[in-house]
C-alpha cells in the first residue's frame, strides 16, 4: 500500500511544474527501495542503463552532461521500483492487492479523463497518447479478473468499459487500436474459462460507455490524411542521428538538443522527443542501450502470456514504436517499470488470489 499510495501521488502530480513534486516522488521512493528489493536479469539489464548513462557522462561523450545527470536518476528510480515490484510481487496477496489498488484509481481517473478529455487534458495528464499507455498496462487486468473472479465480475467489466472508453474519448488513435486487441486478445488467452455472459457483459460495457463517451473525436483523428507522416520525418532524422554515433550515443536525455541538427523540416515549434521511444534509445543511447531495452522486452514476453493480464506491458513496448510513454514523465515511466516488476513474477492463471483492497 505504501507503493501504491506513492505512486498515486506522482501520477497525480505530474501537471505541477515546480520541482518538489517531481523530487518528493523520486525521495519516496529511493527511500522505500531502502527497505526492500530484488533484483534479476532484467533488473541488472536496469541497472546497467544507469552504469551507461554514467560512462556517458564521464567520458565526455553526452552533449548535456547536467541533462544525462537527471536521466540517470530517473532511470535510478524506475530500477527501485522495479526491484520494489519484484519482491513484494512474489507474495501473491500483495501482487493482486496492489493490482487492486490500482485498477481503482485507474477506474476512478477515467472518469475524470472523460469530463475534462474536451479541454485536451486527461485528469494529471496532458498528453493524449501517455495516458493511452497509462490504460493500456491496466486494461487487461480489469479483463482477465472478470473472467477469474465471478463474484465480483460485475465490477471488473465496468472498470474495463470506463478504462477503454475514456481512451477513445481522449482520441489516441494507437491506444484505441491497442487496447481493443486486448480486449480481442484477452478472452483468446484465457481459452474456455470464460462464459459468454463475462464475454458479452464486456461487450456491452466497452461499446455502451464508448457512445457516453463519445468516440467523434477519435474517429476526426483516424481521418486526417497522412496521420503519421510527422513521426515518418523524425524517424528519419533520428535514424541519421544515430549513425552519426552508433555505438556512444548523443548522452541520455539529450536527444531533443540534437535534434535540430538533422531537422528535416522547420516550422517554428519546438519538438520535445522523437514520439518513438526506440528509436531515442538508439540516439541517446547508442546500441548498448536499445540492446538493453531490447533485452527488457524479450524478458517480459514470456511472464506477460502466462499471467495473461501482464501482456499490457507488450501493449506498452509497442506504444513506444509512434510514440514516448517511457520518456518525458518520470512519475509514470516509473509506474511502467513497477508494473513491470508485478508482470515478471505475475505466475499463471491459477495464482488469482480473492483479495480485497483493504
Amino acid at each position: 500500500m505504501i507503493l501504491l499510495a506513492i505512486l498515486v501521488a506522482g501520477l497525480s502530480t505530474m501537471r505541477v511544474e515546480a520541482r518538489w513534486a517531481l523530487t518528493v516522488f523520486q525521495v519516496a521512493m529511493l527511500a522505500l527501495g531502502a527497505w526492500r528489493v530484488r533484483l534479476d536479469a532484467t533488473g541488472l539489464a536496469l541497472a546497467a542503463v544507469v552504469a551507461w548513462g554514467a560512462v556517458q557522462w564521464l567520458s565526455g561523450w553526452t552533449v548535456d552532461a547536467f541533462r544525462t545527470q537527471e536521466v540517470m536518476l530517473d532511470w535510478t528510480v524506475n530500477l527501485v521500483g522495479f526491484a520494489v515490484a519484484l519482491a513484494l510481487a512474489e507474495d501473491a496477496e500483495r501482487r493482486e492487492r496492489f493490482l487492486t489498488g490500482a485498477l481503482i484509481f485507474a477506474a476512478g481517473l477515467s472518469v475524470v479523463a472523460m469530463v475534462t478529455a474536451p479541454s485536451g487534458v486527461f485528469g494529471p495528464f496532458v498528453y493524449r497518447n501517455q495516458y493511452a499507455a497509462f490504460v493500456e498496462v491496466l486494461l487487461p487486468v480489469a479483463l482477465v479478473r472478470a473472467f477469474v473472479d465471478r463474484e465480483r465480475a460485475w465490477a471488473y467489466v465496468g472498470a474495463a468499459g470506463l478504462l477503454f472508453a475514456s481512451v477513445v474519448a481522449s482520441g489516441s488513435r494507437a491506444g484505441a487500436v491497442l487496447c481493443s486487441t486486448e480486449v480481442l486478445v484477452v478472452p483468446l488467452l484465457l481459452g474456455g474459462r470464460g462464459a459468454w455472459k463475462v464475454i458479452a457483459g464486456i461487450a456491452t460495457s466497452v461499446a455502451g460507455l464508448t457512445l457516453v463517451a463519445g468516440w467523434e473525436p477519435l474517429w476526426a483523428r483516424f481521418q486526417e490524411p497522412r496521420p503519421y507522416s510527422l513521426r515518418w520525418d523524425l524517424l528519419q532524422s533520428s535514424l541519421e542521428m544515430w549513425r552519426s554515433r552508433p555505438w556512444t550515443g548523443w548522452g541520455l536525455g539529450t536527444w531533443s538538443q540534437v535534434y535540430p541538427g538533422f531537422a528535416r523540416y522547420d516550422d517554428g515549434t519546438f519538438v520535445n522527443q522523437a514520439h518513438n521511444d526506440w528509436a531515442q534509445f538508439a540516439v541517446e543511447g547508442g546500441i548498448p542501450l536499445l540492446a538493453l531495452m531490447l533485452f527488457v522486452s524479450a524478458r517480459v514476453l514470456r511472464p506477460a502470456l502466462r499471467s495473461v493480464w501482464g501482456i499490457g506491458m507488450l501493449a506498452v513496448f509497442a506504444h513506444c514504436l509512434v510514440d514516448y510513454p517511457l520518456q518525458q514523465r518520470p512519475a509514470l515511466a516509473t509506474f511502467f517499470f513497477v508494473m513491470l516488476g508485478m508482470v515478471m513474477r505475475g505466475g499463471g492463471l491459477r495464482s488469482h488470489p480473492k483479495t480485497h483492497l483493504f
